[in-house]
């Protein structure tokens, strides 16, 4: 069929207006990295998702992190190496709440951020998104740790498998400037069941465990270095909050009395825990309510 140039033009014109309306709808395409920030955010919306940029991140200092010296020491060694070139591994920090396990990656960001380290933060619900990812900075001269806080998963959830790929399962080499840091409270990062231990069977002397147990251990078993975190003793935790109190200017003297000692108990009791994250915010408590009283 001929069409007659009055027909092609209708036909055109119905065309752009189909793709005008497309257009509309279609979400706009992912702004371009800012490469000078030291970390970043991964944002998705309606199946796109792009690097956003943190030009301002919670500043720790390694000094800051009291009665964890030896997770420091751990984690410091092994992105110190990363950062210089040299090979490292995937780590995954799990223990007790609030003990620093987070507060640790922010403060590997501050310590080597001017020799080329960034982080990226992903939340949990965005790890389909992790070759997309990769693929943004493998050819980056920087060196990436990818950071998912407070990880955990329920059976089924799709993000399992995308990062267990990531991490050691896929046929390609993970690149060599990219390693993921991720925090947990479960060592395993799955919830485990007592149903899941009746099916560990036992071989003459040697126990094997069932399908569902390996499963489950594959995933933390991929990261290279594991470091625990415990709860704190009632010293460790006024060690803290003398830290805080002197950071947050209130004198030595003040910060060790016994009333103050006795409020930060107070405190910690009120709250269920002893903790870095909770001698944290009573000193930022009692600075604030001290430095009203002076004015």
């Amino acid at each position: 069929m001929t069409m007659n140039p009055l027909q092609l033009e209708s036909l055109l014109n119905r065309a752009e207006s189909v793709l005008a309306r497309l257009e509309a709808v279609l979400p706009p395409a992912p702004p371009q990295p800012d490469w000078n920030a030291p970390a970043f955010r991964w944002r998705s919306r309606q199946g796109r998702g792009w690097l956003e940029a943190v030009h301002q991140p919670h500043r720790i200092r390694l000094s800051d992190l009291q009665d964890v010296d030896s997770q420091k020491g751990r984690i410091d060694a092994n992105t110190r190496q990363f950062v210089q070139g040299g090979r490292a591994n995937n780590v995954l920090l799990t223990g007790a709440r609030g003990t620093g396990k987070s507060s640790l990656v922010k403060a590997m960001l501050t310590e080597y951020a001017a020799q080329g380290l960034r982080v990226i933060e992903v939340d949990k619900s965005d790890l389909l998104h992790l070759p997309e990812i990769i693929d943004l900075v493998v050819d980056r001269p920087e060196r990436f740790v990818v950071f998912c806080d407070d990880l955990s998963f329920e059976d089924s959830e799709p993000g399992y498998k995308a990062l267990k790929s990531v991490l050691d399962g896929s046929l390609s080499a993970p690149p060599d400037n990219v390693l993921i840091y991720a925090t947990s409270n479960r060592r395993h990062l799955m919830p485990e069941y007592h149903a899941e231990n009746l099916q560990v069977s036992k071989v003459g002397d040697e126990i094997h465990p069932g399908e569902a147990v390996e499963e489950k251990v594959s995933l933390s078993e991929r990261f290279g270095l594991w470091i625990s975190f415990y709860p704190f003793s009632q010293d460790e935790y006024l060690a803290v909050v003398r830290h805080w109190l002197r950071e947050f200017g209130v004198a030595d003297s003040e910060g060790s009395s016994d009333a103050v000692r006795t409020e930060a108990l107070q405190w910690a009791l009120m709250r269920g825990s002893r903790s870095g994250r909770v001698g944290w915010q009573f000193a930022r408590d009692y600075a604030g309510r001290a430095g009203d009283h002076a004015r």
